[in-house]
């Protein structure tokens, strides 16, 4: 069975897989449509970098003097990231995907700065472990993975007819009838 996936196969499952975050960079760097896919792309390899330098350095040690600045390196990583996916055009915008990804995103933010405000300022280490960091930043970056994926295939596929306007008129129809109703 042939497979088309950039990802290596997992010769157990035959399955695609990843299972570091530099291999997810290297997915990224090669997943390029477009110049919108390359820039989101180029942000989520820097986002996988960053979760990637953080990981073993919580491993080894949970003190605030260490890991503390990586979080908030990684913060500033994560807004210039979520920026760019705010500001990405309505192809993006307009799949499912898009919601989640910015959701898991939006989650991500607020557990970093959370994890950072967590205990007394002069407590020695972080009530942060290895294992949930690293569980939330493959949560998120999976989500922004399938962003990609499912926006390379409706770049492939071929255009709707030029009907398809009309298909969104009973849609706009039914929430007139909706705001009339609400407002009444």
């Amino acid at each position: 069975m042939a497979s088309n996936s950039r990802l290596s196969i997992d010769p157990t499952t035959h399955l695609p897989s990843i299972h570091t975050f530099g291999e997810l960079g290297q997915f990224l760097r090669a997943s390029v449509a477009d110049e919108d896919s390359r820039q989101f792309s180029d942000s989520m390899a820097q986002l996988a970098s960053h979760v990637e330098a953080i990981v073993p350095g919580l491993r080894l040690n949970r003190g605030r003097s260490a890991i503390a600045p990586l979080l908030v390196d990684l913060l500033t990583v994560l807004r210039s990231h979520r920026a760019l996916v705010v500001n990405l055009d309505l192809a993006w915008r307009g799949l499912y995907e898009y919601a989640a990804y910015l959701q898991a995103l939006n989650n991500f933010r607020a557990l970093i700065g959370q994890w950072l405000l967590e205990g007394a300022p002069d407590q020695a280490e972080l009530a942060l472990s290895a294992e949930d960091f690293e569980l939330v930043a493959w949560r998120t970056l999976g989500e922004g993975m399938l962003l990609i994926d499912m926006y390379e295939r409706t770049a492939r596929e071929p255009s709707p007819p030029s009907a398809a306007p009309a298909a969104d008129e009973p849609r706009i129809e039914r929430a007139i009838q909706w705001w009339k109703k609400l407002r009444s």
